[in-house]
């Protein structure tokens, strides 16, 4: 391995890549593009079933009884615990309704495994609507679920499967089955006449939950009988040689139930280490006679025996049963014949508009750089010693308007954010954005510097040593660090005061921040940057492409980075030696044009923006920004970290869904690790999302042990559930402790 690759190792693909499983494009209450159209329980993207009976009730929250003859008011799409909670809704609020299940009431807990462990998190939260989990074991879970629906007259249609909603005139919709449906159970006359097709009504819930078709290994023999996609009863396979494939819970747990059955059981994944499961699953497993083979996949399935890559060898096994646990495809298929998006899945028409974007970006970045027009000419000017000539002087530049732009952008879609995320963490930060941005980044370059300096109240060392030439617009560089900001260490003539502020900043401030915050102290609460990523792009971040190749795409950051060093190294020489007459004259054509156009133009505007609302707001931020780039060898040395209380998570994944980083957070939580990836901005969102709250805010000591909890809580569970930073801290310390001891 040579020293770049170690590097890269070192720097970035280190650090896990999971990925993200696509979903339906939902609003936070669950709606749709389609108006009328809702979508609850898995799907909104937290598997819990007290948030599925929630999101089930509250999603007849503001329908009324209204349907015209020949319809319905609602039809509820599945028959699961969000279905069923919705169905116990309507009933009581008097609506026509009925309910399309393809197999029985609950059938996705009744495939669960014998005895099955239920987690009914959070404790004491209490969802909306008449329907209450409080078992905590599989069979009595059914027991009480099937006691509260039974006798209640629901309109529960079984053996049927919506195919698609198809919208009709008047905002009503139709659910069109799939071809075969043979309907049993309910009937009732107060249905319309041929209720089995064509369905309509004026509302329509989907509660399908992520129960599509099980992922198929597309291997020789897969379709053997003694092949299986779930476990029901771990007593079955006892003495026999069972091969479990799959890297999740599903998996972890059925190894551990098998092997405990008697059962001889292999386990085959195709990564290198356990990450997806919870830490106790993982635990579980070691702790059991369970054969593991990492990295691994299997070639073939035959009658007696298993073929398996291992270690770029075939290897054969006996073997008298194989599970295939490796999950299920979400039903996207009816998301995209109803015409609802999938999050991530670019169409025509998504490129289309992303097309037209980037255009409209570009020539908004080359008006911007002057390519067009220097200025704005036709306005008078103004005496610039009054603050209103001052203001009025700065409208003939079109960085005025740019950066007026920007500014409003950064306060009306911060108040947005405020109004949607509702903790002191995510409050605090977004004003503190928000202030940064509208003073010193906006009303002290472009009106109050000018103002003072025309009235002379700029001291003249100041004067010379940092704004030569009245150039006032280099006051950015106190925000914006080199290299972020890169032409006050770039001009003809010497600015040695910039050149001592930049280095003090990017070389002693900024590392000293990161040593005790983290990356995310400059990133996520100071640059303007990072201030129109958390606020116009707050609701677009789950859109940021995760993975192994993505995270190869963040060294290229690096590369930017070394050229800015180039360029620093190429002007400090043309400013220092007596001859460097070479380096001056030659520094515009090897690196101020090319940084102008293909850095500040191309990839922080045209892509930092262009891409927002298709690939998140972090496009430039994650990939290409030289100062984070920079920031990220430094935050290889942090003590910074996402702290994970392991016993708390619930895999669910939401945290690396909403990670516009693209990091895979989930992987530290379920083993209950401090996350450590030098990307992360401290935005909070997978803190804030979390249904559990798994995560927090804090800082390790020398032996990676908790050393502390931000006292700025993040996290709209702990804050419900009052739950304070030492008893938090507490937690986390004694599982580490518990840990270390093992």
């Amino acid at each position: 391995m040579n020293v770049l690759q170690r590097y890269a190792n070192w720097l970035h693909l280190g650090f896990p890549a999971g990925g993200v499983e696509p979903g339906p494009e939902v609003g936070q209450n669950g709606s749709t593009n389609l108006p009328g159209v809702t979508v609850v329980g898995d799907l909104t993207g937290i598997p819990l079933l007290k948030f599925a009976v929630d999101t089930g009730a509250g999603a007849i929250e503001h329908i009324s009884p209204e349907a015209s003859e020949g319809d319905l008011d609602l039809i509820v799409v599945g028959g699961g615990v969000a279905g069923m909670s919705t169905a116990l809704a309507a009933h009581k609020k008097g609506l026509r309704f009925v309910v399309l299940e393809a197999a029985e009431p609950f059938s996705t807990i009744v495939n669960f495994p014998k005895k099955k462990p239920i987690f009914t998190y959070p404790a004491n939260y209490e969802p909306r609507g008449d329907l209450e989990v409080t078992a905590d074991v599989k069979e009595a879970l059914i027991a009480e679920l099937r006691e509260q629906v039974e006798g209640k007259g629901l309109p529960v249609v079984l053996g049927v499967s919506a195919d698609h909603v198809r919208g009709l005139s008047g905002g009503r919709y139709e659910v069109v089955l799939k071809d075969g449906a043979e309907p049993r159970g309910w009937e009732s006359d107060e249905l319309p006449a041929g209720y089995r097709t064509p369905l309509t009504a004026r509302f329509v819930v989907i509660a399908l939950g992520r129960s599509g078709n099980y992922r198929r290994l597309d291997v020789p023999g897969e379709d053997l009988d003694k092949v299986s996609n779930r476990l029901i009863d771990a007593a079955k396979y006892k003495g026999q040689k069972v091969l479990i494939v799959g890297g999740g819970d599903s998996a972890a747990e059925a190894a551990a139930a098998i092997a405990d059955a008697g059962g001889d059981v292999t386990l085959s994944y195709r990564k290198r280490e356990l990450t997806r499961p919870k830490q106790e699953n993982v635990e579980a497993v070691k702790a059991r006679d369970v054969k593991l083979l990492l990295p691994s996949a299997v070639k073939e399935i035959r009658a007696g025996d298993v073929d398996l890559e291992v270690g770029g060898k075939t290897v054969t096994l006996e073997n008298d049963a194989v599970l295939s646990l490796i999950g299920r495809e979400p039903p996207l298929p009816f998301f995209r014949k109803s015409g609802i998006p999938i999050v991530g899945e670019m169409t025509a028409r998504k490129w289309a508009a992303l097309g037209a974007f980037v255009v409209a970006c570009t020539v908004m970045y080359l008006w911007k750089a002057g390519v067009f027009a220097s200025g704005l000419g036709g306005i008078a000017v103004r005496d610039p010693k009054s603050l209103l000539g001052a203001a009025i002087n700065a409208t003939r530049d079109p960085s005025f308007y740019y950066t007026l732009a920007y500014s409003l952008c950064v306060v009306i879609f911060g108040l947005r954010r405020i109004r949607r995320r509702k903790t002191p963490y995510i409050k605090l930060q977004t004003y503190t954005l928000m202030a940064i941005q509208v003073v010193p980044l906006f009303l002290l370059p472009q009106i109050v510097l000018p103002w003072m300096g025309a009235n002379g109240w700029v001291p003249d060392f100041i004067r010379t040593h940092f704004f030569p030439g009245d150039s006032w617009w280099r006051s950015y560089g106190l925000i914006l660090a080199w290299p972020l900001f890169f032409w006050n260490l770039m001009s003809a003539q010497p600015i040695w005061g910039w050149l001592v502020l930049s280095c003090v900043q990017t070389f002693v401030i900024i590392p000293l921040i990161i040593r005790r915050w983290g990356k995310g102290a400059y990133c996520g609460w100071i640059c303007s940057c990072g201030a129109l990523a958390e606020t116009l792009g707050d609701e677009h971040r789950h859109k940021m492409p995760h993975g192994p190749t993505a995270n190869r795409w963040n060294l290229a950051g690096q590369i930017v980075l070394v050229f800015a060093m180039l360029a620093f190294v190429w002007r400090i020489l043309g400013w220092s030696l007596a001859d460097g007459n070479f380096f001056a004259t030659s520094f515009d054509s090897l690196f101020a044009t090319p940084w102008k156009y293909g850095v500040d133009v191309f990839l922080a505007g045209i892509l930092g923006v262009g891409l927002y609302f298709w690939f998140s707001g972090r496009v430039w931020c994650r990939f290409f920004c030289p100062l984070a780039a920079l920031m990220h060898i430094f935050a290889k040395f942090t003590r910074y970290r996402i702290h994970s209380d392991k016993n708390r998570c619930i895999s669910c994944n939401m945290c690396t869904t909403v990670c516009h980083q693209g990091i895979d957070i989930m992987t530290y939580a379920a083993k209950g690790a401090g996350m450590d990836d030098v990307e992360c901005v401290r935005c909070s969102a997978c803190v804030e999302v979390c249904p559990t709250g798994t995560l927090s805010f804090g800082c390790v000591n020398a032996e990676g042990r908790p050393e502390s909890v931000d006292a700025v809580f993040a996290s709209p569970v702990q804050i419900r559930e009052g739950i304070g930073p030492d008893d938090v801290l507490a937690n986390l310390r004694a599982q580490w402790d518990k840990a270390s001891t093992t």
